[in-house]
């Protein structure tokens, strides 16, 4: 019986002991997680930006966020080319910086971006690689979010198989022609968008081109759907079927040059849903933002659908869209 009673104490004593230790392993923890949360600083977030090239307002997109306890880091797309890591943003004072190398631009210095958010809007300059600066603004990109499934509506052609109606040139060289149910562009010149402007939507589309040809089909004129000659090579956010720079194919389906292949395009918001050639490829992704060669940075407003024509020869046929009510 005393060995029972003494066995008992210790048998308390040592429950006592594991959960004094539980609770003090719980409130550690806790303490550590509160003191390695980040603030939340007024930067984080994607921007929408509009630069003054000139005289020309160009579109262009920022995103930034935390990277561990305080280092911010970022991407950035500009006029042309794919989104690009930022490997650090600065931000102090109401005051945003950062350098990032050349991509396809002239020049060989690193671009600079400077900027001053106020009143949750930013403005400032981006000095390129060649030295140059240029003003720009920019606001917060809206979060394109859908309360309710779309009711999809009556499908439109949008390509009527003879001639150029419904659609105009973005450009002076011009070498678009559409006949015998063909619209196509024999080289490089300038890209061709609807007439039309259109919100959310499910968007058929075949094409064809040439070996070593590239073009794009534009979601409301700033999401690039990527069309390119890459037969048999890993899937890339820049190869067939990605949103060109953010997202990836789970799968490179591209076919040989000179066949004809096929999109089918869901686009809700930002969510983009596309098959390529019978296969489903990207699966209601997320877009975070515009990517290079948009018409602007207007994300909440509608917009065309714009076909590449200025990296060579290409050909689009049965283009029919159904919009969302």
């Amino acid at each position: 019986m005393k060995n029972y009673f003494h066995f008992t104490a210790i048998s308390r004593k040592a429950r006592c002991l594991s959960i004094s230790a539980t609770f003090l392993l719980f409130f550690t923890i806790n303490a550590v997680s509160s003191a390695s949360t980040p603030p939340v600083s007024p930067i984080i977030g994607c921007w929408d930006l509009t630069v003054n090239m000139g005289g020309k307002m160009v579109p262009s997109w920022l995103e930034v966020d935390h990277s561990g306890v305080s280092t911010l880091v970022g991407y950035f797309v500009g006029d042309g080319g794919s989104a690009r890591p930022v490997s650090k943003v600065n931000f102090e004072n109401g005051k945003v910086t950062f350098s990032i190398p050349k991509q396809w631009e002239a020049g060989d210095k690193d671009m600079l971006f400077e900027a001053t958010l106020a009143n949750d809007k930013l403005s400032g300059t981006i000095t390129s690689c060649s030295g140059q600066k240029y003003s720009f603004t920019g606001e917060r990109a809206p979060l394109l979010k859908r309360t309710v499934n779309p009711v999809w509506g009556t499908p439109i052609n949008l390509f009527n198989g003879k001639n150029l109606d419904g659609w105009v040139a973005q450009g002076r060289d011009n070498k678009w022609t559409g006949a015998d149910g063909i619209l196509k562009s024999p080289g490089s010149g300038a890209n061709l968008m609807t007439t039309g402007k259109y919100n959310d939507f499910k968007l058929h589309i075949e094409f064809r081109l040439q070996k070593g040809s590239n073009s794009g089909v534009y979601l409301r004129g700033r999401y690039e759907v990527q069309v390119i000659d890459c037969i048999g090579e890993e899937p890339a956010s820049t190869l067939l079927g990605g949103i060109y720079g953010f997202l990836t194919p789970n799968e490179n389906v591209a076919k040989a040059p000179g066949e004809w292949q096929t999109y089918d395009i869901t686009l809700i918001g930002r969510r983009v849903s596309i098959e390529a050639n019978g296969k489903k490829i990207i699966c209601d992704q997320i877009i975070p933002g515009i990517t290079g060669g948009a018409i602007d940075s207007r994300e909440g407003d509608p917009g065309p659908i714009l076909l590449q024509g200025d990296h060579g020869s290409i050909e689009f046929r049965n283009i029919v869209l159904i919009p969302a009510k």
